[in-house]
């Protein structure tokens, strides 16, 4: 019926109230109200789905420990596994990046073209340092518990292989897993490893540890 009313509604103000426009002899002249009025009552979205929200048991389709054992078993693929270091090593990595196709402007030209090469750090600069484990190398975990990089809140722990959760408990600190991209973009081929910004380049030190006689 709503729809009804509705319809007769916008048929009275397209077609009288045009006509009487059109003949009216005084543009603009107030014609008092042409049909009845009806509001339209539309409910709010975000309403409607806080109130289907509500509704729902999730309980009966999440479980919240089978949700917390994935997230601590996640391993992810394509990892790139590293032996580890039997030197010291120091490199430095040039970060320039070539652009392997044009960069638009929004207008319909072009703002940096195909082949352009940049480097990132010359821009901006890198605060962080990133330190790179093997974590199922023990040897490698108890290296980093008792180095200087530890503690400082803006040292980034990453793990080429093994659990980040069985790190993040042992070591009670944030650690990630690294990235296969990162690694070969630091040309980082041995762990540890610790890569942090000098200048406009990426210095890498590939550490080796004493082996446990």
């Amino acid at each position: 019926m709503d729809f009804i009313k509705i319809f007769i509604l916008s048929g009275t103000l397209l077609f009288g109230g045009s006509y009487a426009m059109a003949h009216s002899s005084e543009p603009g002249r107030n014609l008092g109200v042409v049909g009845a009025v009806y509001s339209i009552a539309e409910p709010d979205s975000m309403t409607e789905i806080e109130n289907r929200a509500k509704e729902v048991d999730w309980k009966k389709h999440f479980d919240e420990k089978k949700m917390k054992k994935a997230i601590a078993s996640y391993h992810p693929t394509g990892l790139k596994h590293l032996p580890r270091a039997v030197t010291n090593k120091t490199k430095i990595i040039d970060m320039a990046y070539t652009l392997g196709a044009d960069i638009p402007d929004g207008k319909g030209r072009v703002l940096y073209p195909r082949g352009y090469t940049f480097n990132p750090l010359q821009f901006v600069a890198f605060p962080n340092t990133l330190v790179i484990i093997d974590g199922l190398d023990k040897e490698q975990v108890t290296w980093f518990r008792k180095s200087e990089y530890a503690l400082d809140p803006k040292v980034f722990l990453l793990i080429t292989d093994g659990s980040y959760q069985s790190i993040i408990e042992e070591l009670k600190r944030p650690a990630y897993y690294a990235n296969a991209a990162l690694v070969e973009r630091l040309d980082v081929q041995f762990t540890p490893a610790v890569a942090r910004q000098k200048g406009p380049m990426m210095e890498v030190l590939e550490i080796a540890i004493p082996e446990k006689k």
